[in-house]
C-alpha cells in the first residue's frame, strides 16, 4: 500500500510513467520503440545541460531569461570561428563556451552590483545577443564545418548511446555534485531561503551569484555547442524561446521559484517529462501552436502547485 509521504516524494516521476503510458497506448507502441527512445534522448541532451544552470539560478530565486540567446550566440560564433575564421575545432569550442561564461558573468554585474532585477537584466540580455548573432550571420545559416564536429550530438556510443545524453548525465552528475557535496550548493539554498539571513551569517551573495550566473552562463553555451552539433548548421534564430522549455523542466521538477528548495533529481524529471510530452505530441501529430498551449498550461500548473506549496509551508 502506498502511503501519501511516498507519493508526495515521488509524484513526480509518477506522472512521468503515467506519462509513458498513455503515450505508449495513444501510439501504439511507437512511443516506446527504441529508436524513439534513443531520440528523445537526443531531444532532451541539450535543454537538460542548460536547465543545470537555470536551476542554480531559480534556486537563489532569480531568473536568466538569456540562455535562449546565449545558445543562439554560441551556434553562430562557433559556427562562424570554424566556417570563416578556420579555427581547429576544439578551440572554437573553447572560445564559444569562453564567451557564453562571460555573457553570464555580464548579467552577474548587473544583477549583483548595479541591482538591476534579474527579470530585466536577462531580458536585456537576451534582446542584445539576438541581435549580435544575427548581425554576425546576417541571417543566413552558416554550414559545412568539420564532419567530426558531429561528435557533440549526433555520434553514438557503443552504435547506440548518444554522446550528446552522456554528455548530459555527465553535466546532471556534476550539477548534483555541486548542490549536494560542495558549500557553494548549501550557499545556493541558504540565498535562496533568505538572502538577508545569508548575508549575516557570512555568505558573500554577490560573488555566489557572479559563480550562479557564470555556471548558467557555462551550461547554456554547452547545449548551444550540442545543439550545433546535431543540426550541423547555425540559424540566428536556433534559441529562441527555449528559455521557456528550460524554466518549465525546472519548475516542473520541484525547484521552487521563491527559491531554496528543489533537487537536481526532481529536475532530471522535469526534463525527461517535457521531452517526452514534446515527444508524444509529435508523434500524434499534434500542431506546434498546441504544444505551445499544452506546455504554457503545465508551466502554469507547476508554478500554481509551487504557489499553494509555500501557503502549506507559511501556515
Amino acid at each position: 500500500m502506498l502511503n501519501a509521504n511516498f507519493l508526495k516524494q515521488n509524484a513526480i516521476w509518477l506522472v512521468f510513467i503515467a506519462e509513458i503510458i498513455i503515450f505508449a497506448i495513444a501510439s501504439d507502441g511507437t512511443f516506446i520503440t527504441g529508436r524513439n527512445i534513443i531520440n528523445i534522448s537526443r531531444q532532451v541532451s541539450y535543454y537538460g545541460i542548460a536547465a543545470i544552470g537555470m536551476t542554480f539560478v531559480i534556486l537563489i530565486a532569480d531568473i536568466d531569461l538569456s540562455i535562449g540567446s546565449i545558445i543562439t550566440l554560441v551556434n553562430v560564433v562557433c559556427a562562424w570561428l570554424m566556417v570563416a575564421a578556420g579555427v581547429n575545432m576544439w578551440v572554437a569550442v573553447a572560445i564559444s563556451l569562453i564567451m557564453a561564461t562571460g555573457i553570464g558573468l555580464i548579467n552577474a554585474v548587473m544583477v549583483a552590483a548595479v541591482g538591476i532585477p534579474a527579470l530585466i537584466a536577462t531580458f536585456a540580455s537576451q534582446t542584445v545577443f539576438e541581435g549580435v548573432a544575427y548581425l554576425i550571420s546576417g541571417g543566413r545559416p552558416i554550414a559545412g564545418f568539420d564532419s567530426d564536429f558531429g561528435i557533440f550530438g549526433r555520434w553514438s556510443a557503443f552504435d547506440f548511446l548518444p554522446i550528446c545524453a552522456i554528455l548530459m548525465i555527465i553535466c546532471f552528475a556534476l550539477g548534483s555534485f555541486i548542490l549536494n557535496k560542495t558549500y557553494f550548493g548549501r550557499y545556493f539554498y541558504a540565498i535562496g531561503g533568505n538572502e538577508e539571513a545569508a548575508e549575516l551569517s557570512g555568505i558573500r551573495v554577490n560573488r555566489v551569484k557572479y559563480l550562479i550566473y557564470a555556471f548558467s552562463g557555462f551550461f547554456a553555451g554547452l547545449a548551444g555547442i550540442v545543439l550545433l552539433s546535431r543540426a550541423n548548421s547555425a540559424q540566428s534564430t536556433v534559441g529562441k524561446g527555449l528559455e521557456f522549455d528550460v524554466i518549465t523542466c525546472v519548475v516542473l521538477g520541484g525547484v521552487s521559484v521563491y527559491g531554496g528548495v528543489g533537487s537536481m533529481s526532481g529536475v532530471i524529471a522535469g526534463v525527461l517529462i517535457i521531452g517526452s510530452l514534446t515527444n508524444g505530441m509529435i508523434l500524434m501529430d499534434v500542431s506546434e501552436y498546441t504544444q505551445m498551449v499544452v506546455k504554457g498550461l503545465v508551466l502554469a500548473v507547476a508554478v500554481g502547485i509551487d504557489c499553494m506549496s509555500k501557503k502549506r509551508r507559511k501556515r
